[in-house]
């Protein structure tokens, strides 16, 4: 007897009567190791009950570094989908590490809707306090004690990641790291409009809808440059052919409205990979496009 279907939001997730979660979207996972492509180490680290992370070293960093940039970064999946362990974000990681010279945290939150939004904001903050306390070289992990440089840190994510990310900076500007962050890199965001989300809206069982802050924060323009005060500097990247691209330029433009009359004075960076859809860089990482990003996001924090 086929199982009854009572919530379809294909192509990400299907959910049945009896119960069943049905991952439509799935990529494999991958152990830490040392990539030997990329010279980079990484391993897992237990942060509390249910909330983990991968953290990422360069094998070989220059002898005039005694400390590198941190980038924290939150992968994507919809709230509901994908892991720091999946194979997509373990090869883009080991990338960018490679590219940046930097020491990465990837956040593995525990994801919708077994762990109804906004358990992942939680686990993806408490992640963060976690690196903080580092700070003074005497956290709980070694690689970060050594080498991360606490007036370098950066966060960064894809799609709902980069959603998460702007959620973090937004606690940041009355919490810990707050105006430590140098910058923030949101790589094609996963933002609302005024069109009703029904996905969201199922994972998210206490949301206010398509006003909710964390769904669509530029539709309190005044509110969103606030909260990025904690924040030096933040890049937007979109894809010309992403279904969300409008959302990502939107989050742009409001930050640049506030540049232009005072009300944030950050630096603001934008990039369109022209042609491109949505984290395309994930499933073409070879390509001329998303070898262009890896390089912005790169320098992004590097200079």
């Amino acid at each position: 007897m086929t199982a009854e279907i009572l919530h379809d939001f294909s192509p990400r997730l299907k959910v049945y009567k009896d119960g069943k979660i049905e991952r439509l979207l799935r990529t494999d996972t991958i152990p830490p190791s040392f990539d030997a492509k990329n010279l980079v180490h990484s391993k897992d680290v237990a942060i509390s009950p249910g909330i983990s992370a991968r953290i990422f070293l360069p094998d070989k960093i220059p002898h005039h570094k005694s400390k590198i940039p941190l980038l924290i970064y939150f992968h994507g999946g919809a709230f509901c989908l994908y892991s720091a362990s999946s194979s997509i974000y373990h090869d883009y990681l080991n990338s960018l590490v490679a590219e940046a010279c930097c020491v990465a945290i990837s956040v593995d939150y525990r994801l919708a809707p077994e762990y109804p939004m906004p358990i992942c904001y939680d686990d993806s903050w408490a992640v963060t306090q976690w690196a903080f306390s580092h700070s003074t070289g005497s956290g709980p992990d070694s690689w970060i004690n050594d080498w991360a440089d606490f007036d370098n840190v950066f966060l960064a994510g894809d799609s709902a990641g980069a959603n998460i990310a702007h959620d973090v900076l937004t606690r940041a500007r009355s919490g810990i790291g707050s105006g430590r962050f140098k910058g923030m890199a949101m790589v094609h965001p996963f933002f609302g409009d005024e069109e009703p989300n029904g996905l969201w809206n199922f994972l998210y069982p206490g949301t206010t809808g398509v006003f909710d802050p964390r769904l669509n924060p530029a539709a309190d323009p005044g509110r969103m440059r606030r909260e990025s005060i904690a924040c030096r500097k933040i890049l937007v990247c979109v894809g010309g052919k992403d279904f969300l691209r409008e959302r990502g330029v939107k989050y742009y433009e409001v930050l640049r409205e506030g540049q232009e009359n005072g009300e944030w004075e950050g630096e603001l960076e934008f990039m369109e990979s022209k042609g491109r859809g949505h984290v395309f860089h994930l499933y073409k990482p070879q390509s001329f496009e998303a070898q262009e990003l890896l390089k912005r996001v790169a320098d992004f924090i590097n200079h």
